[in-house]
Parts: C-alpha cells; structure tokens; sequence
C-alpha cells in the first residue's frame, strides 16, 4: 500500500502514520501550510494545484482524507470557514484523485457520527441507512462532503469510502476536547496545582473508541471496504461525560473540587450518540480491541507526563 495522508500532523493522522508504517505500507504524510510540522508533501485545500502536484507526484494507491476543521465550537464560530474546508477542501482533493494520470487512488474519507444529529429512541444505535440531521456546522460540513464524494463515485466511478468515526480519545489529543480536558486538569491537579477542575455539561452520553482501534479501521476500509458505501466506526456503547470524570478521577487519584464553567457548555448539544458498527465487522473483520479503561488511563498518562514537563 502506498498512502498519502491529509492532516497527517494531527491527533488522528499522526496515530495513522505511525501504525501504517507498523503494517509496512509506503506513507506520504501531508501536511498543510500552517502546520507546526512541515511534511515532504505540503498540501492546501483551498488550493487544488497542490492537492493535483501531491496525487501526480506521489501516486498512492490510497489517499486518506483527514485534515479538516474538527471542533464544534471552532465551527460555531466560523461556519462558513469550516464550510470551505470541510466541504470545498474535500471536493477539490476528490478532484485531484480522479484526474491523476496512472489511475484513481482509493479515497478514504473521515467523517464523524456527528451527521447523523439528535435522533429518537427508536433510532439508537445509529446506523448506516438512517438519514442525516447535522446539528451543527460542524456535523453539516461533513454531511456535504460525504453528498460530494458519493456523487463523484456515482458520476465518475471515484473510488470512495467512507469512515463514521464517532467520539474517538487517546494519547496526544488536543486539550479542547473535552477527555483530554479533563485529564489534563487532573494532571495539572496532582502536579500540585488548585484541586478545581471546570467542566460543562455532564449529562450527555458518547460512543468513545480508542484513536488506535479508529486508524486500524480506516486502513481495514483501505483493502477491504466496498466502493461507494458508508460504515460506522464506534464501539456500540454509550458512557456518560460524568462517568468518563469518575474513572478520570479515580485514575488520577487526587482529590479535586468539580465546578460548571457556562463556557464549557456547547449549544445544540447532543445528548445521546452510539452507533453500531456491524456494517464495519461484517465487511472487514475489525473489532476494537482497546476498552475505554485503558485509553482513559494512556490518555492519563500523557497528560501527566506533560504536566510534570512544565512544573
């Protein structure tokens, strides 16, 4: 295999380099202009030469589709710009992949359990078939991206996959989300700061699956997903954001003062998502293989080390 890898700097891209090169496969980790880690390979999504220059120079035989704007609140703030990069970003690289000279590479695309919305009860756990009711800019641009590339799979054969991921955690993740958050609090806690720990909501319940089981995944879908379809990535089970703190806390062991931080809380919040990956199981044979005990406690850990680092 010879992968190209968009927003290969990033939480996800950088755990999906790392276990590609694990199985062997030829990588060509692409990063965009802004990125704190320059790669062989810059990309721009507004900017379709480099995305055409990357697919005619480095003819993968699979390209996967991370880099994007991933943050809700971010994506509150600037819909239109998420818009752009989400949307736009990934119809320009699925141009790019279907014009190469030697052949269309296989497109994996990262899209998030976020499209499918608030639903009702009958609906859980969520699956492929069900329609989409994107919450939040966010949740839309990733919703538009998916219409793009299944209609250029439809309209031109572009070889497409794509990966629901939903709520996925571990080491190395951004501190804005809200389980690096929280550890990261705690580790600032048992490095000898103030025992106050801010958080928002905590009712809201989350399929959380390890990063490590979400890339291998993707790269199961790289050999054996069916062209044109759509799979979940999740565990099929839904935790608390309050039971998530309670193992967090228990892991960390310290005593801490819990307080409600109206910054915290995000609007159009949604209280429940769990998907089934049966689809997913069926098609390739991939299960997660990490329990979420483990990953709060890598994720943990990271973030003690950072801690210790500064103090």
């Amino acid at each position: 295999m010879r992968a190209l890898v968009t927003g290969a700097s990033g939480f996800v891209g950088r755990h999906l380099v790392e276990e590609l090169r694990r199985e062997h496969a030829e990588v060509i980790p692409c990063g965009g202009p802004h990125d704190e880690v320059k790669h062989e390979c810059e990309i721009d999504l507004g900017d379709a030469d480099t995305l055409r220059h990357a697919v005619e120079t480095y003819r993968p035989s699979v390209v996967f589709h991370l880099a994007a704007q991933t943050f809700v609140p971010d994506a509150l703030r600037a819909p239109i710009e998420t818009y752009e990069t989400n949307a736009m970003g990934t119809a320009r690289l699925a141009e790019a992949v279907r014009s190469g000279k030697d052949g269309s590479p296989r497109l994996i695309f990262a899209s998030t359990g976020e499209v499918y919305g608030a639903r009702d009860a009958r609906d859980y756990p969520l699956h492929e078939g069900l329609d989409l009711r994107p919450r939040n800019p966010y949740g839309a641009s990733k919703a538009a991206a998916e219409a793009i590339l299944l209609g250029e799979c439809q309209s031109f054969g572009t070889d497409v996959v794509i990966a629901r991921a939903f709520n996925h955690i571990g080491p190395g993740q951004k501190e804005h989300f809200v389980v690096a958050s929280l550890a990261a609090q705690l580790a600032r806690i048992a490095a000898g700061g103030p025992p106050q720990l801010f958080v928002g909501n905590l009712e809201p319940a989350r399929d959380f699956l390890d990063v490590r089981d979400v890339v291998r995944a993707y790269i199961a879908l790289a050999r054996r997903g069916e062209r044109g379809e759509v799979y979940n990535v999740c565990s099929g089970r839904a935790v608390t954001i309050r039971d998530v703190l309670r193992e967090l806390i228990a892991i960390a062991r310290v005593p801490v003062e819990v307080r409600e931080d109206p910054r915290r809380v995000r609007s159009a919040e949604i209280p429940l998502s769990v998907g089934s990956a049966k689809k997913l199981q069926a098609r390739t044979g991939w299960a997660p293989l990490i329990p979420l005990v483990r990953s709060l406690r890598d994720v943990y850990e990271a973030s003690r080390r950072a801690a210790l680092s500064v103090s």
